[in-house]
């Protein structure tokens, strides 16, 4: 028969074994849905409760699942789409030479600077993005051909000025290696609420087809929802193993160095999941974009 001491290190022990299995879940939960999001008031259902949260793209709200320590893995998964797939953003479109930019509806705080024009070109195959920064120059060569919506639209923001003055708020350090930039109300302090800048509206992702997020990857971030790009990327400077479900748009070809610093740094405002924002600040002076010749 069991003594009383016996069925207490019996509970302790399910309780622990309940932990690790809820732990893992949220590993597991991490590795393969949306990891890397822009904070744009996600809609989430729980308990019969909507809420807005941020899908770890910083902390939006109090009640942000994904950067609660307390919040289930299964919580984030119930997600709801910003638009649906009747109403959101379409892809691009090679017979007309079109794009489609759609208002975003999901909130967050909006910088706005108008519409891109919808029609694009895909040559030349590539154009140069340089970031002028606090640290130094970061270039990235956009793949103009697979993904000339993303890069039209870049381009446009570039010219209205909308990226400079603004932060990189997010680092995943060596656990989760990219530096996640665009919101232009990002205060990159640890202590804000980041991530929820956006320029007013959304595209469809494009280039997703074998799309790998590695060391020099330049890719775009999202919430959960198909077509919720936006403006705010990421920089890759590890690798990491994503869906392919972010806007691969260009390779790092300048400036990896320069993230590397960053990184070595370390983070300030952990949200609970090894990311936070940079203890080194990256400031964007100035964006510029040409073709290449």
């Amino acid at each position: 028969m069991a003594t009383g001491k016996d069925r207490q290190k019996q509970l302790a022990r399910e309780h622990y074994e309940r932990q690790m299995q809820r732990r893992l879940e949220r590993e597991q939960k991490a590795k393969r849905t949306a990891i890397i999001g822009s904070t744009v008031g996600v809609v989430i259902v729980v308990g019969g409760i909507v809420a807005a949260v941020a899908l770890l793209g910083g902390n939006s709200t109090g009640t942000d699942a994904a950067s609660s320590p307390t919040a289930s893995a299964a919580d984030t998964a119930t997600a709801a789409p910003s638009a649906s797939a009747n109403t959101g953003p379409k892809p691009y479109d090679a017979a007309t030479g079109t794009c489609d930019y759609v208002k975003d509806t999901a909130g967050g705080k909006i910088k706005d600077v108008g519409m891109p024009p919808k029609k694009v070109k895909t040559t030349p195959a590539t154009k140069t993005m340089t970031f002028k920064t606090n640290l130094g120059d970061i270039v990235v060569e956009l793949n103009n051909a697979k993904a000339p919506c993303t890069t039209n639209s870049l381009e446009y923001l570039a010219k209205k000025k909308y990226y400079d003055g603004s932060k990189c708020h997010r680092l995943g350090s060596d656990k989760f290696p990219m530096l996640q930039c665009g919101d232009p109300s990002a205060k990159a302090d640890g202590k804000s609420q980041d991530g929820s800048g956006g320029p007013g509206y959304v595209m469809a992702e494009e280039n997703l087809q074998g799309a790998q997020y590695k060391r020099g990857v330049m890719a775009m971030a999202k919430t959960q929802a198909p077509g919720s790009t936006g403006s705010q990327f990421f920089l890759v400077y590890g690798d990491i193993g994503l869906t392919p479900d972010y806007t691969p748009v260009g390779t790092i070809t300048k400036g990896l160095d320069i993230l590397d610093k960053v990184n070595k740094a370390g983070v300030i405002g952990d949200a609970g999941d090894g990311t936070g924002a940079p203890k080194q600040t990256v400031e964007i002076k100035d964006v510029t974009i040409a073709s290449k010749s």
